[in-house]
């Protein structure tokens, strides 16, 4: 995400109109927002884990709330989530693992 908007910046330093780098800035959030589902997803199959519903969606839609809460801090040079909320995210997704699975014994 940081080096996607080092792109938008410098697109928007770059150019000369109001929406100079919003089409970079887009691109960048929509494959934050698409790519971390899928990374929980091959996380959850390279461990063998299956039904993992809960957590793709739970932690999908958490993605996108969390990054969207904190773009400010993300878009500036150097940026990122703050630590205690990545923390958070992680203890959220880990609780969700395998939540939507059904134990047989």
């Amino acid at each position: 995400m940081s080096s996607g908007y080092a792109w938008a910046r410098g697109s928007a330093a770059a150019g000369d109109t109001v929406f100079s780098g919003a089409f970079e800035f887009l691109v960048t959030t929509a494959a934050s927002w698409a790519l971390m589902p899928v990374s929980l997803w091959a996380g959850m199959r390279v461990m063998g884990k299956a039904g993992n519903t809960v957590l793709l969606i739970t932690g999908g839609l958490s993605w996108v709330a969390l990054s969207g809460y904190f773009i400010d801090d993300i878009d500036r040079m150097g940026g990122q989530v703050p630590l205690p909320a990545l923390a958070t995210y992680v203890l959220l997704c880990t609780g969700l693992a395998g939540a939507g699975s059904s134990h047989r014994s």
